[in-house]
């Protein structure tokens, strides 16, 4: 029989996370009052009533210029254009495809909004159409650019960069959108050996970095020869480092996963999640983050 492990439990004190997330924040709860000032302008997740200025959710208030809205702490992601996301195929339709992006709608990505093989940049004909599936089918993974959003809120997304399209061998990790860091570049070869795509829509692929880039498949062929079990056991150490950031609301990026990562090595992988040694490593990554910023 397999050994099994049990555990009492113990009160841990939680983590004071509040320096990773750019200090102190204003965090109402849905009727707060934000403002009495009626020179301030009403923007998402807030109402006025009686003069004042009330969050309709909870979360976080965020001010620019004379616009006031509160960004939920926990919400479905809102495309901007220009994100970053990780999407599976939903369906295949008329010179689109239909890709669930973790939104509320699902999000919609061209036949004329992709390279073909090669990398060609031409206009799609009928022939393009009718080879749809043979590009991407239900169930595939893509990485994609949000390229404009339609006015029901629908993303409707772009892979025109030889960066983008098809994901082949990896692991994909579902986090909350808000816990994913903007920064000017989404796409990661960590020194450990494997890559990592944070995508804003929460979507997290991690992958075995590629020795040599190929861009003369345009991003759809997939690569479905085995992974070594040294790459494997670092994507599958990445991937429960994430889910302990994830455990006590670390931002992700690729410092904060790369240091928690280090901090993980003493450790087998199978006991990164247990709840004592989740908080250890993330307490010296954490204060590594703080180090650093100092």
């Amino acid at each position: 029989m397999a050994a099994v492990t049990m555990r009492l439990p113990v009160a841990r004190a939680p983590l004071d996370s509040s320096a990773l997330r750019g200090g102190e924040k204003h965090l109402v709860a849905p009727g707060d009052t934000i403002t009495t000032d009626t020179g301030y302008m009403r923007g998402h997740g807030t109402y006025v009533e009686d003069d004042k200025l009330i969050a309709s959710v909870a979360g976080v208030v965020e001010r620019v210029n004379k616009l006031v809205c509160v960004r939920a702490l926990k919400a479905r992601y809102n495309g901007e254009i220009g994100d970053i996301v990780v999407g599976r195929i939903t369906e295949v339709q008329q010179k689109r495809w239909k890709v669930e992006t973790n939104s509320r709608l699902d999000s919609v990505l061209l036949l004329s909004s992709i390279n073909l093989p090669g990398g060609e940049l031409r206009r799609k004909s009928a022939e393009d159409e009718l080879a749809m599936r043979d590009y991407l089918q239900e169930g595939d993974l893509i990485s994609a650019e949000v390229q404009s959003i339609f006015s029901d809120g629908a993303v409707s997304l772009h892979t025109r960069s030889l960066k983008y399209g098809k994901l082949a061998q990896g692991v994909l990790v579902q986090v909350s959108p808000s816990l994913v860091k903007r920064q000017k570049t989404h796409f990661h070869d960590l020194p450990c050996g494997a890559s990592v795509i944070l995508g804003n829509n929460g979507f997290i692929w991690i992958y075995p970095t590629p020795e040599q880039k190929d861009d003369e498949a345009g991003g759809y062929t997939a690569n479905l020869e085995p992974v070594p079990l040294s790459d494997r056991e670092v994507i599958s150490r990445l991937r429960n480092c994430i889910m302990a950031l994830v455990t006590h609301k670390i931002m992700l990026f690729d410092t904060s996963i790369l240091y928690c990562y280090e901090a993980s090595l003493p450790h087998q992988i199978k006991d990164i999640l247990k709840p004592e040694v989740t908080e250890e490593i993330v307490l010296e990554a954490r204060q590594r983050l703080l180090d650093s910023e100092g």
